[in-house]
C-alpha cells in the first residue's frame, strides 16, 4: 500500500478538511509520520497570517531535496495559501505537482488522478457558488477518539478589512442539517463523545438557505443525538450572536460553558474601521446577558494589535475591556497584511516595534487575569470528560472541564472517554491540576 504524509497548519477547519482528505484516498494511502516515508505528500495551509504563511513555504521548500531523489513523489499544497496564490506557488515551488483551494480538496482523487496520467501539475482554486460539501463517514479505524470537529458551513460574508478568509474559502454555504447529523451519528457510534461545530461565523448558519433551522435550533436538534455527551463549537461572530442562541447555550445541557467569542479590539473606532459591525457597548451588553442567562459561562477572545491606524488611547480602551470582560484565555496577535484585505491599502501602518511593546503588555496583563481565573478552581470538584494521557507525563490523564479548563490528574485504570469528577489542588498557567474523586459515566 501506497503511504500518505499530511501536514496541517492553522485552523481546526483544516483538521478537519484534513481528515477528509485522507479519508478520500485511505483505500489506497495509508497514513505515514515522515515526509522522506511518504509516496504522497499533502500540506494543508493557512493564510490568516503571515507568520503561518511562510511557515508553509518553508517546509514544502524543503520537500525539493525529496522531489529529487524521487521523482515520482507527489506534492501537493491545498488550502487558504493554495486558494490566495494559485499559479504563484508553481512558479515559486516547481517541484510542487497539485494547488488545490478549500472546496477543491474534495476533489483530491481526480486531482492525483490526473498528476499520475502525466497531466499536472495540477491547479484548482475554482469556488463553485453551488458548492455542495460531499457527506464522507468518518471512520476512526480503532483510535477511539474522544471528541471530533464537524464543519456546519463553509466561507465568510463579513469581509472584516485585516482578514482573508472570505478570499479563500469563499462566501458562506452551510451543510443540510441532516447531513450533519449523520455524520455525528457516526462518530458517536465509534466512540466519540465531544463534538466540536465548525464554521468562519456559525452563529449565522442557514441564514441563507431556504428551509434550513437557525444555528440554535441546530444545536436543539445536535443535543437529540443519544451517547453525545458534549457540544462545542466555534467561532461565532459577537453581531450574529442573538438571544436565541444565548438560551441555546444556557438551556441545552449538552452544550458546554464556554463560548469564544472574537472582539478583535476594544475602540470603537478600531472596530468601525476594522468592519466589525458591532461596538464595544453592544459587544459588553451581549455578555452581560449572556452571563446572567448562563452564570457559568468562560468566555475567550481574539486580539489584533497594532491595526493600522490603532493610536495609544485606542489601545488602552482594548486593555480596560480585557479588564472588564476577565476572558479566561485570549489569542493575541500583531497585525499583518494580508493580500486581498482591504487594510493592507490602509497607510497609517502602526510600527512592529509599537506592535510588539503592545503585544508584549497584552500578555503581561491577560497572564495576571488567566492566572486568578485558573486558582480561583482550586477546592472546586469539575466535571472533566478525560482525553487520554497527557503528553507532557504519561502517569497523568488529562481532560477538559466543561468552561475548556484543561486538568491534570492521576487514576488507576483504562480512564480515556469517561466523565469524571476531579477536585482541583492547584494550578499552572495553562492548566489545572487535581485528584479523581469519581466515575460519573463511561463503560
Amino acid at each position: 500500500m501506497k503511504r500518505v504524509f499530511i501536514r496541517t497548519f492553522g485552523c481546526q477547519m483544516n483538521e478537519y478538511d484534513s481528515e477528509r482528505m485522507y479519508a478520500l484516498i485511505k483505500d489506497e494511502y495509508t497514513l505515514c509520520q515522515e515526509p522522506k516515508e511518504a509516496d504522497l505528500i499533502l500540506v494543508n495551509t493557512c493564510s490568516v497570517r503571515k507568520k503561518a504563511e511562510e511557515k508553509v513555504y518553508g517546509l514544502v521548500g524543503r520537500l525539493k531535496h525529496l522531489k529529487k531523489q524521487r521523482p515520482d513523489l507527489i506534492i501537493g499544497v491545498c488550502g487558504c495559501v493554495a486558494q490566495q496564490e494559485g499559479e504563484k506557488i508553481l512558479k515559486r515551488l516547481p517541484h510542487v505537482d497539485m494547488v488545490l483551494g478549500p472546496q477543491a480538496v474534495y476533489r483530491l482523487p481526480e486531482a492525483l488522478e490526473k498528476v499520475k496520467k502525466g497531466q499536472g501539475p495540477v491547479i484548482d482554486t475554482e469556488f463553485k457558488p453551488d458548492f455542495h460539501q460531499p457527506l464522507i463517514f468518518p471512520h476512526l479505524n480503532g483510535t477511539r477518539p474522544v471528541k471530533a470537529f464537524v464543519t456546519i458551513m463553509q466561507g465568510c460574508d463579513n469581509f472584516c478589512a485585516y482578514c482573508v478568509v472570505p478570499y479563500t474559502r469563499g462566501r458562506e454555504i452551510s451543510r443540510p442539517p441532516e447531513e450533519i447529523l449523520a455524520e455525528i451519528e457516526c462518530l458517536v457510534k465509534q466512540g466519540v463523545r465531544e463534538v466540536m461545530l465548525l464554521g468562519q461565523n456559525v452563529n449565522s448558519y442557514g441564514r441563507k438557505e431556504k428551509g434550513f433551522p437557525s444555528f440554535a435550533k441546530l444545536l436543539r436538534e445536535v443535543a437529540q443525538i443519544k451517547g453525545l455527551w458534549r457540544i462545542r463549537f466555534t467561532t461565532s461572530h459577537p453581531k450574529d450572536l442573538d438571544h436565541e442562541l444565548m438560551e441555546a447555550i444556557a438551556d441545552i445541557p449538552q452544550v458546554c460553558e464556554h463560548l469564544h467569542l472574537p472582539v478583535q479590539a476594544g475602540s470603537n473606532r478600531v472596530l468601525k474601521r476594522m468592519n466589525r459591525k458591532y461596538t464595544r457597548e453592544e459587544y459588553l451588553a451581549k455578555v452581560e446577558q449572556l452571563r446572567k442567562l448562563c452564570l457559568e459561562i468562560c468566555l475567550t477572545t481574539d486580539i489584533i494589535v497594532g491595526f493600522p491606524g490603532e493610536s495609544p488611547e485606542d489601545f488602552e480602551e482594548t486593555l480596560s475591556l480585557l479588564k472588564e470582560v476577565r476572558y479566561a484565555e485570549i489569542f493575541s496577535f500583531k497585525y499583518s497584511d494580508r493580500p486581498l484585505a482591504r487594510a493592507t491599502q490602509f497607510e497609517d501602518k502602526v510600527p512592529e516595534e509599537e506592535k510588539a511593546r503592545r503585544l508584549a503588555k497584552v500578555h503581561k496583563l491577560q497572564e495576571k487575569i488567566t492566572r486568578e481565573i485558573n486558582e480561583s478552581f482550586i477546592g472546586r470538584e469539575v466535571e472533566v470528560l478525560v482525553e487520554g494521557k497527557s503528553h507532557s507525563n504519561e502517569t497523568l490523564w488529562t481532560g477538559r472541564t466543561r468552561s475548556n479548563h484543561v486538568v491534570n490528574f492521576e487514576g488507576e485504570g483504562d480512564l480515556k472517554g469517561k466523565l469524571v469528577h476531579v477536585l482541583i489542588e492547584s494550578c499552572g498557567q495553562h492548566s489545572l491540576r487535581g485528584q479523581l474523586v469519581n466515575i460519573l459515566r463511561g463503560e
